[in-house]
């Protein structure tokens, strides 16, 4: 392909970038009219499935019986004691906390906003998929060799990630509204700070794994981003019923947006499931890195603060689900050290290849 073709080919792709943002925006604001205008769940919702039934039982004999005088004929009184009745509350149960029925609330305007938002983000997803792949035949190879084409494919991953869990039926209709804006975000980045002209491979990069253990990475992050966004609203969420639980009483704009969330547990083993099923596939990522590495440099591991930082995310992530194995270590504690992997996947992709000077540096910002 002549170099004029290929300028061409990339400037089409940053227009299909630029329009992908504005449909986002697009549909950004229609997450937000859902959740304004869709109806608004009571707190009682939530509530009564945390508070348990009282039930009575007789007290012990003793310093919990009453006497009860009875009056008989011609003035005579008898007293008589009989067990008290005490009430106690069974404690609530959290598995029976009912999931929110989404951003909509089920309300028919909620509805139609929520219908708008998907519609808009599908579009968004076609023109940023469009871009990637014109990026790719411009360049004629793997689109995601320097920071710019990482963050844009990354992002596109996201969304179809979250699509894809829509078509599986999976109640992640709540899931909408912080991928949209975070998907804004990293475009918004990756076009003001991150932009790098299309280019040809340096001799390092040109391999077989660029495209192995890049899009494993990508595919990776996309899932973990997912994963730590329902960890993030689990920890609202949690707060949120353990309030209620021990008979507070949340402000109404916490209940507005918390009833309409999955329930704690449900974000809780969400998160959960997509964790342990990634993280095999993140050690074969690093695996296949020290390969590439290899292959590159005739070492298969060298300390390299890339490399570093890929073993730490892994041992955070380790540590994660060995916490969520071991009593005592479920729920909150844990949830934390999934949001630390996390931030350590992006330190890796990002913090070092922006602020750090090592091996990796050549694939550019």
């Amino acid at each position: 392909m002549n170099l004029a073709m290929s300028e061409e080919l990339a400037d089409l792709s940053n227009y299909l970038i630029y329009s992908a943002m504005a449909v986002y925006t697009l549909a950004f604001l229609a997450h937000i009219a859902e959740w304004l205008f869709g109806s608004r769940s009571k707190v009682a919702r939530t509530a009564a499935a945390l508070t348990a039934d009282a039930e009575a039982v007789p007290a012990q004999r003793g310093a919990d019986t009453i006497g009860v005088t009875v009056r008989g004929k011609g003035g005579s009184t008898d007293v008589l004691e009989r067990p008290a009745v005490v009430t106690r509350s069974a404690s609530p149960r959290r598995d029976a906390v009912p999931d929110g029925p989404g951003a909509a609330a089920g309300d028919e305007k909620g509805d139609l906003y929520g219908r708008i938002a998907l519609s808009l983000t599908v579009l968004a997803f076609l023109m940023h998929l469009a871009a990637v792949v014109v990026r790719t035949v411009a360049v004629e190879r793997a689109p995601w060799a320097n920071m710019y084409e990482f963050s844009t494919s990354f992002s596109m991953t996201v969304v179809g990630a979250y699509l894809l869990f829509l078509l599986a039926k999976k109640n992640v209709a709540w899931l909408g509204l912080p991928l949209v804006a975070t998907v804004l975000l990293d475009l918004g980045l990756a076009v003001a700070v991150l932009y790098t002209d299309s280019t040809q491979l340096v001799p390092a990069l040109d391999s077989v794994w660029l495209i192995i253990h890049v899009a494993l990475a990508i595919g990776c992050g996309a899932l973990m981003y997912v994963a730590v966004v329902s960890t993030v609203l689990f920890l609202f969420r949690d707060s949120y019923e353990n309030k209620l639980a021990s008979g507070g009483t949340p402000g109404k704009l916490a209940t507005s947006v918390l009833e309409r969330l999955p329930s704690s547990l449900s974000l809780d083993k969400f998160s959960y499931r997509i964790t342990a099923a990634v993280f095999p596939v993140w050690t074969f990522t690093i695996i296949a890195g020290a390969i590439w590495a290899e292959n590159a440099w005739g070492r298969y591991w060298g300390w390299d603060p890339k490399e570093v930082w890929a073993f730490i995310t892994w041992v955070a992530y380790a540590a994660y689900l060995h916490a969520r194995a071991t009593a005592g270590w479920k729920g909150r504690r844990a949830a934390y050290l999934g949001i630390a992997g996390f931030v350590c996947y992006l330190i890796n992709y990002y913090g070092v290849n922006m602020f750090v000077n090592s091996l990796h540096s050549y694939s550019g910002l």
